[in-house]
């Protein structure tokens, strides 16, 4: 969720320092300035490591996807609509006959049937699900791709934490910093922005030899001893967006260089190549790539919006675990799937389904999480009474817990407390991981 400046905190200020001197600097450095946040103190020699980090791809559903024309159909009951079910590739597993191809791959994740939270607003709602916690006026919480990057320093070329098509709310740094949120990208059939440089290479280098000869040693000038991080972070921003822009780590982005029959298989959409490039991303050292597939708030005509966007979602994400699995990556990647919340049971005038945090579902495979399983359920027969909603979901599975697991499963202490800019301590998450879809 978007937050107004003012509620960055302390954490972000050196950014903003950052980015004027760079744009100060001239042609050179405005090409960099939409990287020196993402960028800063990225580690370009990688882990030591010899296991693969745990990265993860978060599909996001923008607009509440509808759990009973997607993985928690009701067929013939009163409630279930227009949707079929039908069997997967999980034995006993039944999934909603708009995603085909999904069905085939369901022996590779597993579902949370009964994801509940307090939030049935779409901003507060995206807020909830993309960090963990409802909203605070005191301070911004970072979301799942930042507390994965601050867990794991280890970096690349490129950002670690990246945004596909995100049209509102990217993943943000949150009190963690603003070095940590995520660096937006659009269509991967276009270019990404601010990389290539409109100068010829003299001239290019004559700037860059400026920028360190003269800007930052103005920049430095005067500085006060406290804001030696200041420094620090100009430096680093700097030499990491000069490294990106020549690094071959660039190639992951561009999608054209597969062959057409796998971009075939991801299906014809801007969503489609954000999935082939995620996993491209992923296998260079990005940590998070996050790719948003709207089209889902359906107030009207609800089984027409929600089929619409089942076909872009189908063949994408079943291409996206099959590609994981053979280029032998799910063990280490992470995928999650859905939205802010999920759709009414019943149907309005309006053949549309509203908001309902209530019993909504989300995806999960690969890095440990068991596969061919299922935690929670719905009622066929909900009592609607939305005093006491919960009586209708079994095995109640909250935001928190959902975040609670996703952490587990990438290696991060979920009840670890951090320090906020104000000496808060804060817990990474304040929900328990969820036991039954852990392997």
């Amino acid at each position: 969720m978007t937050q107004p400046d003012s509620h960055w905190g302390l954490c972000d200020r050196n950014a903003h320092l950052s980015r004027r001197t760079l744009l100060g600097a001239g042609g050179g450095a405005l090409m960099m300035s939409s990287l020196a946040r993402q960028l800063a103190f990225a580690d370009a020699t990688g882990s030591t490591d010899p296991a693969r980090p745990k990265s993860v791809i978060l599909l996001w559903l923008e607009g509440g996807p509808s759990q009973l024309e997607t993985f928690d159909p009701h067929p013939g009951s009163k409630i279930g609509g227009d949707a079929k079910a039908i069997d997967t590739s999980a034995k006993g597993i039944q999934i909603a006959d708009l995603l085909p191809q999904t069905a085939d791959v369901m022996h590779l994740a597993s579902l949370v049937r009964s994801v509940t939270s307090k939030e049935g607003d779409h901003a507060r709602a995206v807020y909830n699900v993309k960090s963990g916690y409802r909203p605070d006026p005191t301070l911004t919480h970072p979301s799942i791709g930042a507390v994965l990057c601050h867990a794991n320093e280890e970096g690349a070329d490129i950002p670690r934490h990246i945004s596909i098509i995100s049209n509102n709310s990217p993943g943000r740094g949150g009190y963690l910093g603003a070095k940590y949120d995520a660096f937006k990208i659009n269509d991967p059939a276009g270019p990404v922005p601010d990389i290539r440089r409109p100068i010829g290479e003299d001239r290019y280098n004559r700037r860059i030899d400026d920028l360190y000869k003269v800007v930052e040693q103005e920049f430095r000038r005067g500085r006060l001893a406290e804001l030696e991080n200041s420094r620090t972070l100009h430096q680093s921003a700097t030499d990491a967006a000069l490294r990106m822009m020549s690094s071959e780590q660039l190639d992951a982005f561009d999608v054209s260089k597969e062959p057409d029959e796998v971009l075939d298989s991801f299906g014809d959409s801007a969503f489609g190549r954000g999935c082939l490039a995620a996993s491209r991303l992923i296998e260079v050292g990005a940590r998070c790539v996050e790719v948003t597939l709207g089209g889902w708030d359906s107030h009207i005509t609800n089984h027409t919006l929600q089929s619409s966007a089942c076909a872009t979602l189908d063949p994408a994400l079943s291409a996206l675990l099959k590609r994981l699995e053979e280029r032998d990556m799910l063990d280490s990647t992470l995928v999650v799937c859905g939205g802010e919340f999920g759709r009414t049971p019943t149907i309005n005038p309006a053949e549309g389904r509203d908001h309902w945090p209530h019993g909504f579902s989300t995806l999960l495979a690969g890095c440990g999480i068991r596969r061919g399983a299922v935690h929670g359920a719905t009622s066929p027969r909900p009592k609607l009474d939305r005093e006491k909603p919960l009586q209708d979901v079994s095995d109640v599975a909250t935001v928190a817990d959902v975040h609670a697991t996703i952490l587990t499963a990438l290696g991060v202490e979920y009840d670890e407390e951090l320090e906020t800019p104000i000496g808060r301590p804060l817990k990474r998450s304040e929900g328990t991981p969820i036991d039954s879809i852990m392997a």
